[in-house]
């Protein structure tokens, strides 16, 4: 049978939907990709934001249009934070699974199979649940693989329904995340991303750190880049800072997860640190790790949030000065405090706000882009874009594109960065004696 997996949301979400694809294959499916080619269709879902529960009833609703006959399983996030969606939202799913049991998959869909009845298994997650085992071989992109290594969060913020869907920390025990990375790195992958719900408190219910993860990843023969997710700053102090850049395979690209740079929206927001420690582990990371791209991501309209707190929230984001910041407007999600905080943002503003944000976000966007020009850099390959014409992505993760007669995908070479889009930079390739001196990257 066929099975098409469609994945919605974060990357570990992707290495998960990698995870249930590569199970299915044991078992005998083979991957398709044209929905209406598919026997199976699992939608792995998201519900970080209302936005992402809008696109998971299209998406369910296009499969089935476009291929009434196949067997429609729905799992992921959102019927885990939210079980009665399993009756309205995805009602159109003829398998309905959490996130906390993903090894019923193959059970339920053969059960289905045999008895054409609708199988609702949403599992609350315990708590002392262990990380589940699970590993890939191979991921959906060519020249990077995420490696799950985390699941969960403890920290509750009050906007966020994500504890709710993942349950508590829990870490995969560094024995079979060293197997995992020496299989990735025999099916050729150069770069591997360390990826988790709260990628910063890895380790902590197994007496380890992420620098314990980071440095088994540097250490793995055959892996040329580790880069790391998406990371809380409260666990970011000197001490982890400084022992992670002895490794010189980590890759100088940080994802400090800001929400607001305004301590009054911050503290409403539950989150465990304020700008001037978020501006203090800026300024670590940048002092130990040379020519370091600092990425985030910023809300608008948070409940309460006043027109002098966005104007504190937009000016420090101007003065960090981010490489690249994902600005989004606040979504209510039922079940959390900020729900039922007073002092909700009218839509009209927080469009307003993201606008503007948005803006502030591109300068600076534009100016990290400008410092990369006249720097020799390596570049991972990744994709042609048009004849002779190929683009990837320096340590720091800037978007480089470069001509070549020769196929350049899936190679890490030295460029000479030339030139600055607004959305991307030109280069040369390295040739001779100065591409031998260039990074080892």
């Amino acid at each position: 049978m066929k099975v098409t997996v469609i994945t919605l949301g974060c990357k570990v979400n992707q290495y998960e939907s990698q995870v249930l694809l590569n199970r299915l294959q044991a078992a005998g499916f083979t991957e398709c990709g044209p929905l209406e080619e598919s026997d199976v269709v699992i939608l792995n879902t998201c519900t970080v934001t209302s936005m992402s529960d809008r696109k998971t009833r299209q998406m369910l609703h296009k499969a089935r249009r476009e291929n009434p006959d196949a067997v429609l399983i729905a799992t992921g996030c959102l019927p885990q934070a939210f079980p009665g969606a399993a009756d309205d939202q995805l009602a159109e799913a003829d398998i309905v699974l959490g996130n906390s049991n993903r090894s019923s998959l193959l059970p339920d869909l053969q059960k289905f199979l045999r008895d054409r009845r609708r199988i609702v298994d949403i599992v609350p997650h315990e708590k002392d649940e262990k990380f589940e085992p699970m590993s890939t071989n191979g991921f959906f992109e060519r020249t990077r693989a995420f490696l799950k290594i985390e699941d969960g969060c403890n920290r509750y913020c009050s906007y966020c329904i994500i504890p709710y869907a993942r349950g508590a920390v829990r870490s995969k025990p560094l024995a079979e995340l060293k197997a995992e990375l020496r299989e990735l790195a025999a099916g050729g992958y150069l770069e591997v991303v360390l990826t988790g719900i709260n990628l910063s408190a890895y380790g902590q219910d197994l007496g380890l750190t992420l620098c314990d993860a980071v440095e088994a990843a540097c250490a793995t023969e055959g892996i040329r880049r580790v880069r790391l997710g998406s990371l809380e700053p409260e666990q970011l102090d000197e001490s982890v800072i400084a022992r992670m850049r002895r490794q010189e395979k980590l890759c100088p690209q940080f994802h400090l997860s800001l929400q607001s740079g305004c301590d009054e929206t911050l503290k409403r927001m539950n989150r465990h640190y304020d700008t001037e420690e978020y501006r203090g582990i800026v300024s670590n990371l940048r002092r130990e790790f040379a020519n370091a791209a600092i990425t985030t991501d910023i809300m608008v309209g948070f409940p309460g949030e006043t027109e002098e707190e966005f104007m504190k929230s937009r000016a420090f984001l101007e003065e960090i000065g981010f490489a690249k910041a994902h600005v989004f407007a606040y979504s209510r999600r039922p079940g959390t405090a900020a729900d039922r905080a007073p002092g909700q943002v009218d839509p009209k503003g927080k469009e307003d706000r993201s606008r503007r944000m948005i803006e502030a976000a591109q300068k600076t966007r534009s100016a990290f882009l400008q410092s990369q020009r006249g720097l020799t850099e390596s570049v991972l390959f990744e994709q042609k874009c048009s004849a002779g014409v190929y683009e990837g992505y320096t340590a720091n993760y800037t978007p480089v594109r470069t001509h070549s007669a020769e196929d350049l995908r899936g190679k890490i070479l030295p460029v000479h960065i030339s030139e600055a889009t607004e959305d991307f930079c030109l280069a040369e390739p390295v040739q001779g004696e100065r591409a031998k001196a260039s990074t080892t990257f």
